[in-house]
């Protein structure tokens, strides 16, 4: 997202939810000052940008019907709101800081070396965490059991035989997903450089 989507991305996320909110009477959260609440709001601008005018309109909806505060009369807290957010319309892989930094990790390095990457991306888009040692055994698991289905299938073609239309739709994925890992990776390492 170049400057001037981010730009009416934010423009959008204040039309379409905070403002609305604000008509609603919902008020800043009493444990937050004027300049909290200011802050929060224009973080939110910043980190919903990505998100359509109708899905804003969606996620003002479930806010002004999950209100915050003893007297359900307050903005919920950014945590709340951005968890709502997640979950009507997802930030783009490439969007997720928690995705760029986990693939210019040398763990994210290394799964694209080692061809488990597509893998590692399903399993952060499942969990948004930082992977931890047990889950990262259990991905190898899964990448091991792809690629090995992956060879097949090349091994396949390679005599001649002709594969399943879901078996090249599954080679086709995972295929897409390596290269989206690249990308992720590449737009971290280009930020950090």
């Amino acid at each position: 997202m170049d400057a001037k989507e981010q730009a009416a991305g934010e423009r959008r996320v204040k039309d379409h939810l905070i403002e609305p909110l604000k008509k609603l009477g919902l008020a800043k959260p009493t444990s937050l000052t004027v300049a909290q609440f200011d802050a929060m709001v224009a973080d939110l601008g910043g980190k919903l940008a990505y998100m359509s005018e109708l899905n804003l309109q969606a996620l003002a909806e479930q806010v002004a019907n999950m209100p915050g505060g003893k007297d359900r009369d307050r903005f919920p807290i950014a945590a709340k709101i951005l968890g709502w957010a997640a979950e009507i319309q997802p930030p783009a892989d490439d969007a997720s800081p928690l995705f760029r930094a986990v693939f210019a990790h040398a763990l994210g390095q290394r799964a694209l070396a080692e061809g488990w990457a597509p893998e590692l991306l399903a399993e952060l888009r499942r969990v948004r965490v930082w992977p931890r040692e047990y889950d990262l055994r259990q991905v190898q698991d899964r990448a091991g059991d792809a690629r090995r289905r992956v060879a097949r299938l090349e091994e396949q073609l390679r005599r001649g035989d002709t594969v399943s239309p879901q078996d090249q739709t599954f080679q086709q994925r995972r295929a897409a997903a390596e290269v989206k890992c690249r990308r992720i990776a590449a737009l971290a390492l280009e930020v950090t450089a």
